[in-house]
């Protein structure tokens, strides 16, 4: 099996966010670091070349692939801003009603920009799935 790539790592979160060439998507990273770490109570950590995850759990695929994942995290990419909640979308469905303009992969949340969705859902849905996933992995 072959080895993930995404792993945690001592990068330098704020080189990193500041790194991000497009201004309105830095400042929204900052603000998305800044609502996960209060959410979370965790320091951020680079988590390959491009996330940045708060906590981590350990994870066993039904495969036998097992691996190591950041509890939340966020990538400032060239298109949106994603964050990764990690329980996936179904049981947030009403949150995500009221979110605003968005789109949703299998654990990802993709935003255009912050000033696109509401704030205060934003940290409702960070919350919830970081307690999930405390339930979850303990």
């Amino acid at each position: 099996m072959s080895e993930l790539k995404t792993r945690q790592h001592d990068g330098d979160v704020d080189a990193y966010l500041d790194s991000v060439e497009n201004p309105r998507r830095r400042e929204d990273a900052r603000r998305v670091l800044n609502l996960m770490r209060e959410v979370t109570g965790e320091r951020p950590k680079m988590w390959g070349s491009s996330i940045v995850g708060f906590g981590s759990y350990h994870y066993t695929y039904a495969s036998g692939r097992e691996g190591d994942w950041p509890v939340v995290g966020f990538a400032p990419r060239k298109q949106n801003l994603v964050l990764y909640i990690m329980p996936g979308f179904a049981r947030y469905e009403s949150l995500l009603a009221r979110l605003g303009k968005h789109r949703t992969g299998k654990s990802c949340l993709y935003v255009n920009k912050l000033d696109d969705i509401d704030p205060e859902v934003l940290e409702e849905l960070v919350r919830e799935s970081v307690d999930e996933m405390k339930r979850r992995y303990g």
